[in-house]
């Protein structure tokens, strides 16, 4: 066996001997949930629903009525601040905020979660030569602050006790 094998074979045996394994989507404790007050083809919604259907316990309702509990969003909402500009005027680093605002409530009406609000910010630098790519960059870090945001809710969702 040379060298190289020997060193994999021990990082291996190492992290599983620490317990290591990798992350997976939170076990909710409710066989159903319903996501309402989303905007019509929301990307939140949207990646909500794929991660919960990463779930071996839970499947998304297509109506409240169906479900156990019910997802409601309260805000959902996308900003963007000038931070820093030269002394012409001209923009320098951008700051990108999202904004997601939701309470976890029954069918019925009887609150889980109270309202309850995340917010992710990120800095970006802005250049007015590289217009196309810092929009493209803005919208990755959208992109990935929304799958913050929806791995955020999972977890708290999973920290409701069972029904």
């Amino acid at each position: 066996m040379n060298r190289r094998s020997a060193l994999g074979a021990l990082g291996a045996a190492a992290l599983a001997g620490c317990g290591f394994e990798l992350r997976r989507a939170p076990e909710l404790r409710f066989s159903s949930l319903a996501l309402a007050g989303f905007k019509p083809k929301s990307t939140l919604a949207d990646e909500l629903r794929r991660q919960i259907g990463t779930s071996t316990t839970t499947i998304v309702a297509d109506s409240p009525a169906q479900a156990q509990v019910v997802l409601e969003a309260l805000t959902d909402a996308r900003e963007k601040s000038v931070v820093a500009s030269t002394a012409f005027g001209q923009v320098r680093e951008l700051q990108l905020r999202s904004r997601f605002g939701f309470r976890l409530r029954t069918p019925q009406g009887r609150e889980l979660i109270p309202a309850t609000e995340i917010l992710l910010s990120r800095d970006m630098s802005y250049s007015e030569s590289a217009a196309l790519a810092k929009e493209q960059e803005e919208e990755a870090l959208y992109r990935s602050m929304q799958n913050d945001i929806a791995a955020q809710v999972l977890r708290r969702l999973a920290s409701v006790p069972a029904l």
